[in-house]
């Protein structure tokens, strides 16, 4: 089996080299942008490095076939199948250089790599010839030719060998099939994290192109594909013209005064935004006689301005993550953040305070990688990141990583030593499953969701010894405290998911810069998670322009309403009532007591909404 061996390392070790070159091309070619933008040549070098494990993933995904035929080959033992892989190699060669070559001419327009959009201009190929200049068609073209044609000898002559003549099946290690298919599989997912492999692996640097570079390019292009195929064509959530549905939403959005009820007092005060994982608003409001799951969040409510009736966009970490930074909503289908070439045309609250003279800072006890994270947030440009892998490895861990009172005491370090103004913030975790937080069971109550309460109850008691330690700190009298959930989650309430109040969360702000005479006090705004854009910069006079879905929840006059997507499907909530809208199955479900008339205008609002929304994404 050791000749079965080798042609399976020589083939992935043919695609690394290969992507390493693809990627050495591409660097190449945009080599003005590339060194007028990094810090240095070792920052460049390093895109190779951070690129290795999306390389390993989709070479992994490469060998698949090469092993199905192998099994064929152990069966009839054909000669001809080790001419199959190689063909089979081939057309991989010639189309990885087709995808390297055309990525050169898309990233000049789009700043982006191959994408599911490219796919769409291909099925009008002349508009594509019409389009670009003939010395770039000639180029691309002797481009494609040059890499295929090295890439194709190269193999041939370095890297292929044929399958060795084996003995009958029933004589083969088993052990040997059973390794090589475990090691494929372990490969393809990019280790034995409990998060398979993203595009978040290989973003490392604040330089775009370096990220770029970095991310391999079919793998990029399968995801984008893969997130939007069921888009491709068409808007798939369109239920009237463009015309009318833009028109709803602008009527949604009209606000008859351009007003800011001032909360906050201090003209340049620090941010600190903590955004609680799966945090719902039943873990504030508790039944009467049942222990208090968050008892350190009532006193911070007492002395701060509560919003009780905010809802979460999306059922998603990363869908709140661009929610809350970009204010730009949830939606079916996909998550904008798992796509840098659309996330890259959103607006960032991290870089207009940055902008103002604000030094920034991210926070998270665990791995970044889920949803795509850590590339957004490079994206925001945080001048730091502090995922699992920065902390010391001998803070406490649980199975995700490193519990909430340890995360939020190394941001309070930090914090001590930071230049003010700053905005921070923290996504803590403990309140995500599996609940292993180091701290006996307090909450007795909750039947299947106790485990979640007590998790809340941990972070809780995170939360009030962060606030206690804040307060000793010479930042503290100037800043304020933003707390928000990512989304919310099942609770002893038992809500069907697609009734809009399972999706209701907390939003509090807090701090000394709170003018004393609206502590204490709640603002019942409808309204979701996207307007703390909107509201946080209007109270500090900076421009919300940029943030057509936030609207300011300070201002009275201000729309009030509550948008939550599903996986096919919206809820869509107006003070007078609420409807769900399943669009796989054509299906309403709507508030008891809600008349015919009230239940045909938030559908029709939902749905030029979410049109409207996904149409933006669509475009982006």
């Amino acid at each position: 089996m050791v000749k079965t061996a080798i042609f399976f390392l020589k083939a992935l070790a043919f695609w690394l080299a290969f992507f390493a070159l693809g990627r050495l091309v591409f660097l190449t070619y945009n080599y003005q942008e590339v060194f007028s933008a990094s810090e240095s040549i070792l920052e460049i070098i390093r895109s190779f490095i951070k690129g290795f494990k999306l390389d390993l993933a989709t070479a992994s995904y490469f060998m698949a076939f090469p092993f199905l035929v192998f099994l064929v080959h152990l069966i009839i033992n054909k000669k001809f199948l080790s001419s199959v892989v190689l063909y089979y190699q081939s057309i991989l060669i010639f189309l990885y250089s087709l995808l390297i070559s055309s990525e050169l001419g898309i990233y000049e327009e789009w700043k982006t790599k191959v994408n599911y959009k490219a796919l769409l201009y291909l099925q009008n190929p002349s508009e594509v010839m019409n389009t670009a200049q003939t010395g770039q068609i000639i180029g691309f073209t002797l481009l494609t030719l040059m890499l295929g044609s090295l890439g194709i000898w190269s193999y041939k002559r370095w890297f292929q060998t044929d399958f060795p003549s084996s003995r009958p099946f029933q004589k083969l290690s088993l052990i040997w099939i059973f390794i090589a298919l475990v090691l494929i599989l372990i490969g393809a997912r990019g280790g034995l994290q409990e998060i398979p492999i993203n595009q978040s692996q290989s973003f490392y640097s604040k330089t775009p192109i370096l990220n770029t570079a970095a991310t391999n390019s079919i793998f990029n292009l399968y995801i984008s594909y893969f997130e939007n195929k069921k888009s491709l064509k068409e808007n798939p959530f369109k239920e009237m013209n463009d015309e009318q549905a833009l028109a709803i939403v602008k009527r949604i959005y009209q606000t008859e005064h351009d007003s800011c009820r001032q909360i906050i007092t201090a003209e340049k005060p620090n941010v600190v935004l903590v955004i609680m994982e799966s945090w719902s608003n039943d873990l504030i409001f508790i039944p009467e006689g049942k222990e208090t799951v968050t008892p350190r969040f009532h006193e911070l409510m007492s002395d701060g301005v509560y919003f009780d009736q905010i809802y979460s966009t999306g059922a998603r970490s990363e869908q709140g993550m661009a929610s809350i930074f970009s204010g730009f909503p949830a939606h079916p289908i996909s998550s904008i953040t798992v796509q840098p070439d659309k996330y890259q045309k959103l607006p960032s609250l991290v870089k207009d305070f940055a902008q103002r003279g604000y030094g920034t800072s991210f926070y998270f006890g665990g791995q970044l990688i889920y949803g795509n994270i850590k590339s957004y947030m490079l994206f925001n440009e945080f001048d730091m990141i502090k995922e699992v892998y920065d902390f010391d490895p001998s803070l406490p861990q649980g199975k995700l990583g490193i519990h909430d009172e340890f995360t939020l005491n190394e941001m309070l370090n930090d914090l001590n030593q930071e230049k003010e103004p700053f905005f921070s913030a923290i996504f803590t975790m403990s309140t995500h499953s599996p609940y292993d937080q180091p701290m006996d069971e307090k909450i007795t109550w909750g039947d299947n969701e106790q485990k979640y309460l007590n998790s809340a109850y941990y972070t809780d008691f995170a939360i009030g010894k962060f606030m206690d330690n804040a307060r000793k700190s010479s930042w503290f009298e100037n800043t304020v405290f933003i707390f928000v959930a990512d989304h919310s989650h099942n609770t002893y309430k038992n809500l069907p998911m697609k009734n809009p109040e399972y999706q209701k969360i907390p939003l509090l702000f807090y701090g000394p810069v709170i003018d004393s005479a609206w502590r204490g006090k709640t603002v019942s705004h409808l309204g979701i998670q996207t307007n703390i854009a909107a509201t946080l910069l209007c109270q500090l006079n900076m421009d919300a322009q940029a943030y057509p879905w936030s609207f300011n929840l300070m201002n009275p006059y201000a729309p009030e309403f509550a948008f939550v997507s599903y996986e096919i499907g919206f809820a869509w909530k107006r003070p007078a009532g609420f409807i769900s809208f399943d669009k796989e199955y054509n299906q309403y479900h709507f508030l008891e007591g809600a008349s015919t008339e009230i239940r045909d205008s938030l559908g029709t609002e939902g749905k030029a909404y979410l049109q409207v929304l996904f149409q933006q994404y669509m475009d982006q």
